[in-house]
């Protein structure tokens, strides 16, 4: 499956380089990185309990949630991303 992150540009490029000299692609890379960190928490293999859902009609107006720039826009609350971190 496809999906957009961001990564600090510097451990994107240390993966980068890691990908190359192993021979694998970076979203293989990527992956077994996530899957080994998920696999190490405490109570991974609990069964999550249910979340709460509230009433509502869906997105708020004017959310477009196939334009990622838009999304982060919003949650970022118009901060530039170096003000946030």
């Amino acid at each position: 499956m496809r999906t957009t992150v961001n990564i600090n540009d510097s451990l994107l490029r240390q993966l980068k380089e890691d990908a190359a000299r192993t021979g694998r692609t970076l979203g293989s890379l990527i992956e077994d990185a996530v899957r080994s960190a998920y696999q190490r928490r405490p109570g991974a293999e609990a069964d999550l309990e249910n979340l709460p859902t509230f009433g509502g009609s869906g997105l708020l107006p004017g959310v477009d949630i196939t334009n990622m720039a838009s999304l982060r826009d919003l949650m970022d609350d118009g901060e530039p991303l170096d003000a946030i971190r």
